[in-house]
């Protein structure tokens, strides 16, 4: 009889405890390295900019069985709410069906959350306080940090999910073991707290802003965002360009106040902490990985982040991380037999099918943060909008929005998703380029485009 392979997952974050999950529930016996000291240092710790998650997520999710205590933790989002330099507020829904909504989900309560599961009701164990640092080329096993000093991992299989600045990557990468690159963003990001009640007719203990609706204060070059959380606040995220008239230079700890009064005036009013939040809270980077090949030496795979991170633009990130686990997980089903695995080719297979989507949305969500920031204020990009959902009520299943197929639609591949949104975008750029009304649309000929196009 074969032996149970000795499995080491590398990050204990939501993707990576996902994946535990997953792998215990086929008997697998994961292990879980996680460089933060305890379940509660990973609470407190890492980047707490909130998640959205959305239909793929929702879908790994229940998958592993999870879905209903994940729920606990999630806020609905209906659309974005706009909202001008005067102030004035705009709704705009992600869907027109009922279900169609994303959900803010804190990063820290959702990793907790994850860990406590996969732990309690899975048997999973995690190593707390180690760090990996390096990786030994000629084994393939990562090299562990701990306050026992430094070793290699003993481990069979090692799945890599420690993020966007994943160590394991870098480790291959000098290594000359594979390729990468990191294309950066020439925007940062801050976050910032919207306490409850802080509207002035907002009562006490209350959201301030409307907590259905993603807030986002559109701004060309630039942008501000919220989204709420259980406890009544919203964590809202400054997105800047790093230099220029209008940037992290220029909007420095003295002068934050001064430049929110000039570009967000009604979200200063709801933010009393603003000028100490602003100094001590860092700048983040935004970025997008690519790398080639995900594994190494048939033992060792990258997953989520490590492997394909993207900008936050599009509230997929988690999505595709927890997407990949899905499909991974499946493939280890596929592909085992007599209680032996094929893992060389589970790796193989895994990156042909996920490389592909994960650049399609890597694409997608650099393109979304361009319409968030600038083109939802425009009159076309509106009425284009509207049409879109026309469409998709006369053509049901032939026409359907490419944010929807995105954020809606997991049975819809990223790529495909894209391919399909491309060719939308067309028919609709050619149907609204002499209208500025619904009614002045010519159906007729958009059910000819839809016919031979799509």
């Amino acid at each position: 009889m074969s032996r149970r392979p000795r499995i080491a997952i590398v990050g204990g974050g939501p993707a990576g405890s996902l994946l535990a999950i997953l792998l215990a529930r086929r008997k697998l016996a994961p292990l879980v390295i996680e460089r933060s000291e305890s379940f509660s240092a990973a609470v407190q710790g890492g980047r707490s900019i909130n998640l959205a998650l959305a239909a793929r997520g929702i879908e790994a999710l229940r998958s592993a069985g999870i879905d209903r205590d994940v729920g606990e933790l999630m806020i609905p989002m209906r659309g974005r709410m706009l909202h001008d330099a005067r102030g004035t507020q705009r709704f705009l829904r992600y869907g027109q069906r009922r279900h169609e909504e994303i959900y803010s989900v804190s990063r820290a309560a959702l990793t907790a959350l994850l860990q406590r599961l996969a732990t309690d009701r899975y048997g999973v164990e995690y190593r707390f306080g180690h760090r990996c640092v390096d990786v030994d080329l000629k084994t393939g096993a990562p090299i562990v940090e701990s306050a026992d000093g430094r070793r290699a991992l003993d481990a069979d299989v090692v799945l890599a999910c420690d993020g966007a600045g994943s160590e394991v990557r870098r480790a291959l990468v000098e290594g000359g073991a594979i390729e990468a690159t990191e294309e950066l963003l020439d925007h940062g990001y801050k976050e910032l707290t919207i306490p409850p009640g802080a509207h002035p007719g907002s009562q006490i203990g209350d959201f301030a802003l409307d907590p259905k609706a993603l807030h986002i204060w559109p701004r060309g070059g630039f942008m501000l965002i919220a989204l709420p959380n259980p406890d009544k606040s919203f964590t809202a995220t400054l997105f800047l360009p790093h230099t220029g008239a209008s940037s992290f230079a220029s909007a420095t700890a003295g002068t934050a106040g001064d430049f929110f009064a000039r570009e967000f005036p009604d979200a200063l009013a709801l933010m009393p902490d603003l000028d100490a939040e602003y100094t001590s809270h860092p700048t983040g980077i935004l970025g997008t990985v690519y790398c080639k090949p995900w594994s190494f030496g048939g033992r060792l795979l990258l997953v989520g982040d490590a492997a394909h991170a993207i900008v936050p633009f599009h509230g997929q990130g988690m999505n595709a991380a927890f997407e990949d686990c899905i499909v991974l997980d499946g493939l280890i089903g596929e592909h085992t037999k007599a209680s032996s695995c094929d893992w060389p080719t589970v790796f193989e297979r895994f990156e042909e099918s996920r490389a592909p989507n994960t650049r399609a949305i890597a694409e997608m969500a650099i393109e979304n943060y361009r319409e968030m920031r600038d083109e939802v204020r425009d009159a076309k990009f509106q009425l284009r909008a509207q049409l879109s959902f026309e469409l998709e009520r006369r053509f049901p299943g032939k026409f359907i929005p490419r944010y929807s197929m995105v954020m809606f639609h997991p049975e819809i591949p990223y790529a495909e998703a894209q391919r399909r949104g491309a060719v939308q975008l067309r028919i609709l750029r050619e149907l609204t380029a002499q209208v500025d009304a619904l009614r002045g649309v010519d159906f007729a000929r958009a059910a000819e485009l839809i016919a031979t196009d799509l």
